[in-house]
């Protein structure tokens, strides 16, 4: 019996920690959700207001991520139990950050450049490698559509630039030696 009432203390500890972790995801999530909303008219026109709007964001998504920070620095150990509470906010953030990044540079946005902006150290709370992958993969699937709306508003260059990057994009991808998991499965699906 005693064992038992250790699991319900681990258990009830546990479900503790998943309402914190749940509050500071819903905050992340609104916060990517108004970035996303914000970058979206860029497929509408070359304006840099798009860009600057979706980055007025990043303060909101950083104290999302602090709050998260917080809640796992008590407990670094677990933070792959937790993982799953962030990880799909995550990769939507790093391919907001990574399409606004190739908007404004024409370059890719290096996985500690992404960590740098999130304002993440890597000893209390860290992007996750694969977070920032499938974040790639992510933003490289929206670039064929921004190339199309960008071709029928008369830049014509745009193809050619969009064509170059996600070549270099799979060459990299492919010094990487992915196991038949998610990553592969989205990486597969960018070719």
């Amino acid at each position: 019996m005693e064992q038992f009432e250790s699991f319900r203390a681990e258990m009830d500890a546990s479900n503790a920690v998943r309402e914190q972790l749940r509050s500071a995801v819903s905050e992340l999530d609104n916060a990517t959700r108004l970035m996303n909303a914000a970058l979206l008219p860029i497929h509408h026109s070359s304006s840099g207001d798009s860009i600057k709007k979706a980055k007025s964001y990043l303060p909101e998504i950083r104290k999302a991520y602090m709050e998260l920070t917080a809640i796992i620095k008590a407990r670094p150990e677990e933070y792959y139990k937790y993982h799953d509470y962030w990880r799909n906010q995550t990769q939507v953030v790093v391919s907001l950050l990574a399409f606004s990044h190739w908007l404004e540079t024409g370059d890719l946005l290096s996985h500690a450049d992404a960590q740098e902006l999130l304002e993440l150290k890597k000893e209390d709370f860290f992007l996750d490698l694969d977070d920032y992958l499938v974040g790639l993969c992510n933003m490289s699937s929206e670039l064929p559509r921004y190339v199309v709306n960008q071709v029928v508003a008369g830049a014509y260059d745009c193809p050619e630039r969009v064509s170059l990057f996600l070549s270099d994009l799979y060459s990299a991808f492919r010094l990487l030696n992915l196991r038949n998991d998610h990553l592969r499965k989205r990486f597969d699906g960018t070719k």
